[in-house]
């Protein structure tokens, strides 16, 4: 078997919070597999459950662009080596344009994008090459969404701690003068401060892959008969957990961050009455977080995990 190396086990750390040695069992009994790493821990009850996202490490900015109408947005990050060239004012812009291009042109992926012209007349391509000449450091554009409604609706952002993540939200209302109501401009924009703090992965359960909702239950399960419980009791045991489960990574079905007494559906359903019979509905959101996934040079840390280990 291969020797499990110590930035692998960090990494499990930072995704499970188990200790270091439990990580370390882990990976060795799965052969060095992080997602069956992070299965065995959580059916161990070691870890209460997996960041979906790896580790933060690369800089940049993550930015938003809504047009005049708020009927189309976008959400993009650009990543760049070092905290200092995301704070240059060229690279700001460059950023900025770019998201003011993909909202004009809807490229359908960065193949694409690389092609469009930004409003200095360069395309986006040309446009990283002469910012890589001119500032010393690789940068490139990694990932962009762009939402579009042709319905009652409305597209709003939010964009936190200066670029560090990013929210793209959209809603549809029944009532067109509802668009422009102050009450509910402002709730869009707490519902996307909530995506960004509480990290949902869905608007709804119906949305929750089969795949998914079929591990979580087959690791609840374990995690109940691991702990003794007769398979009769685990499956109810399950059963709970799944809720909890949904109360987590489902919008609707969250606390909302600036009351905890009632869940996003119960605000909607005030708003709703409020308005007098309206129907807000959060459609779709995405998410971005600067380097989330991105693996960055590791440093003197991993020698200190790996001599803590070996002592």
């Amino acid at each position: 078997m291969a020797e499990i190396s110590a930035a692998v086990v960090k990494e499990l750390r930072e995704r499970t919070g188990a200790g270091m040695m439990d990580c370390k069992k882990a990976l060795n009994e799965v052969g060095g597999d992080m997602d069956k790493a992070i299965e065995y821990l959580r059916e161990k009850g070691l870890a209460a459950a997996a960041k979906k996202a790896g580790r933060i490490a690369a800089e940049g900015l993550v930015n938003a662009y809504i047009d005049d109408g708020k009927k189309v947005g976008v959400l993009v990050e650009v990543n760049c080596e070092t905290d200092f060239v995301s704070k240059n004012p060229d690279f700001q812009k460059f950023v900025q344009d770019t998201a003011m291009a993909i909202a004009q042109n809807a490229p359908a992926d960065n193949e694409a994008l690389a092609n469009v012209k930004l409003p200095g007349g360069s395309t986006v391509s040309e446009t990283v090459t002469g910012l890589v000449a001119k500032i010393g450091e690789n940068m490139n554009v990694r990932r962009f969404v762009r939402f579009e409604t042709k319905e009652n609706g409305l597209i709003d952002s939010y964009i936190h701690m200066g670029g560090k993540i990013g929210v793209l939200l959209e809603c549809s209302i029944s009532k067109k003068e509802t668009a422009g109501n102050p009450e509910f401009l402002s709730l869009v924009k707490d519902l996307a401060m909530q995506v960004a703090a509480a990290k949902p992965e869905y608007v709804r359960r119906e949305e929750v892959p089969a795949e998914v909702l079929e591990a979580e239950k087959a690791i609840y399960k374990a995690q109940a008969m691991n702990e003794g419980k007769p398979e009769a009791i685990a499956e109810k045991i399950m059963v709970g957990r799944l809720e909890k489960f949904y109360k987590e990574v489902c919008l609707l079905e969250q606390l909302f961050i600036k009351d905890t007494d009632k869940t996003v559906t119960k605000l909607l359903q005030e708003f709703n009455a409020k308005l007098g019979g309206e129907n807000i509905t959060v459609t779709r959101f995405a998410r971005f977080e600067k380097g989330e996934g991105i693996e960055k040079r590791q440093d003197d840390f991993a020698s200190e995990v790996m001599s803590q280990i070996n002592s």
